[in-house]
């Protein structure tokens, strides 16, 4: 009799709690679900597009041709444009003719900072043969300048020769090109070879 007293009296305290207990479950699963929504709207915060070939040009000039086979546009705070799949940029002169190319297995352009990474075999043709070969490679677009921080090999047709650094930085057209822990053998022009007492 004692313990139906007590049980009785328990009753009411218990179904507050209960109701509480039962609140807090809600919530819980409520908060899941705006989870979930928002990992859908981060989701579709990202436009793809597939075999891309962008064209750019200057005063009806085309000075770069870009290709990829996919191009993912983030709409978020970066606004980065990504290829993840890898890329490829051609550039020309005034009179339409092609003067490098750049190719890797992954690129970024990142718009806030306005630097463009090319990433994994990078490789620079040059229009005169000259080619050029990393993991990494920078682009700032308010500099108007390349460069890295890893192992860079650079084999030019001129009288450079073969080079390697460390690191590196440099002009679009690579003539200005500053390495650091640069070696490498200079090609002598016909000039430049010592007579021996001749």
């Amino acid at each position: 009799m004692i313990l139906a007293r007590h049980i009785t009296h328990a009753i009411p305290l218990l179904i507050p709690f209960l109701i509480g207990v039962l609140s807090l479950c809600s919530c819980e699963n409520d908060m899941k679900d705006i989870d979930d929504i928002e990992n859908i709207q981060k989701e579709e915060a990202v436009d793809i597009s597939i075999d891309v070939k962008i064209i750019y040009s200057d005063s009806a000039v085309v000075k770069a041709e870009l290709t990829g086979p996919e191009l993912r546009i983030y709409h978020d705070s970066t606004g980065n444009y990504e290829f993840q799949k890898g890329l490829q940029i051609i550039f020309f002169d005034n009179d339409g003719k092609e003067t490098q190319r750049i190719k890797s297995d992954y690129g970024v352009q990142r718009s806030i900072e306005g630097i463009t990474e090319f990433r994994k075999n990078v490789v620079i043709n040059m229009a005169d043969g000259s080619v050029i070969k990393t993991e990494e490679l920078f682009y700032d677009e308010k500099k108007k300048e390349y460069y890295n921080s890893v192992p860079i090999e650079m084999q030019f047709t001129d009288s450079r020769g073969n080079m390697q650094a460390t690191s590196f930085r440099s002009d679009v057209d690579f003539k200005n090109i500053r390495g650091e822990s640069m070696t490498g053998f200079m090609i002598p022009s016909s000039g430049q070879v010592p007579s021996f007492g001749r």
